[in-house]
């Protein structure tokens, strides 16, 4: 949809409405991508994809490092982990200044790979991110989250 020529404001009915026609076609486009064929036996879910895209984007980090920023127990992350470390899809290794620790990465095999995949969504959203101020990508993402919850609340 595109901007131009559109009134400034909608009153929430329109906007509703807007969103229930762009909401589908959106999640559409995002099912319609393609997994790499390295990656299609793996039966990649949502978490597995942002785990993925924290590590792409973020580095490597440890696994509660990615327990608190996927909102899940750590448990629940080094399952994530294991089940991809297994497949060679991930890495882990010793953290050196705490071997306790294990610091999880992306394995450089699969990099290429990951990164093509997941390098399309970013560029698309820093392009309609980056003209926004600060406080306008706050309040889309804060309105996202919001309506996240509300569904599932409703659910």
């Amino acid at each position: 949809m595109s901007s131009g020529g559109r009134e400034s404001g909608l009153d929430v009915d329109d906007a509703i409405r807007a969103l229930l026609l762009l909401m589908p076609r959106m999640v559409g486009r995002a099912k319609r991508l393609p997994v790499p064929e390295r990656l299609q036996s793996l039966s990649l879910g949502p978490r597995h994809l942002s785990l993925l895209s924290y590590l792409l984007f973020d580095g490597p980090m440890t696994v509660n490092e990615l327990a608190a920023r996927l909102e899940v127990a750590p448990t629940t992350a080094s399952l994530l982990v294991g089940e991809l470390s297994r497949k060679g899809v991930l890495d882990r290794r010793e953290d050196d200044e705490d071997r306790r620790r294990r610091i999880i990465s992306i394995a450089e095999s699969s990099r290429p790979v990951i990164d093509d995949w997941l390098a399309r969504g970013a560029v698309a959203w820093r392009r309609v991110l980056e003209p926004l101020t600060p406080e306008q990508r706050r309040m889309f993402l804060d309105t996202l989250d919001a309506y996240e919850r509300a569904v599932e609340e409703l659910s």
